[in-house]
């Protein structure tokens, strides 16, 4: 079966999942510091495969997929390290952010470590569709597994993600 070229050129195609893909990526586990090349590394994947994307799932599952790959890829390198808490006071001192700013702050970071706790198969699986509310079909699409895989992963990583949220906000971690 030929490839079927999307009719969109790449520019386009970068644009409209651009911002998608920075915050996927940075749901996936990407540090803030490294999203930017990870992004850029998404679209050259994306530019390189295109001619033999099939069409056989939306244009963005297909990203998504590669998305998922390049942040499981990134994460096994041995570079990467994860950051680690410390009693050092940092050198530079930020001025206090509004009550709101924080709290959404508190809650992104909330998020980050509850989704820390969860393997790569289920918190790609939960961010795909709690966070980028991607159909259940597209998902197990893009990460290549059976539908009921895929909902099998998001039961057990609702499950996880909910019991890190209520032991930090029950137990007055937060």
């Amino acid at each position: 079966m030929p490839a079927a070229a999307p009719r969109e050129s790449f520019a386009e195609i970068f644009h409209a999942p651009a911002p998608r893909v920075w915050r996927a990526l940075r749901r996936l586990g990407v540090r803030e510091a490294d999203v930017e090349d990870l992004c850029q590394e998404v679209f050259v994947v994306v530019h390189r495969k295109l001619p033999t994307f099939e069409g056989r799932s939306a244009l963005s599952t297909w990203i998504y997929g590669i998305c998922v790959r390049v942040a499981s890829d990134h994460r096994k390198r041995a570079h990467v390290r994860r950051e680690r808490p410390t009693d050092e006071v940092p050198d530079e001192r930020q001025s206090a952010p509004q009550l709101k700013e924080l709290e959404r702050v508190q809650l992104r970071a909330l998020l980050d470590e509850a989704l820390e706790q969860l393997d790569d198969d289920k918190r790609a699986v939960f961010v795909l569709y709690e966070l980028e509310q991607l159909e259940m079909p597209e998902i197990a699409t893009a990460l290549g597994c059976p539908l009921q895989t895929a909902y099998s992963r998001l039961y057990a990583g609702r499950k996880i993600v909910r019991a890190h949220v209520l032991a930090q906000t029950e137990g007055g971690a937060r």
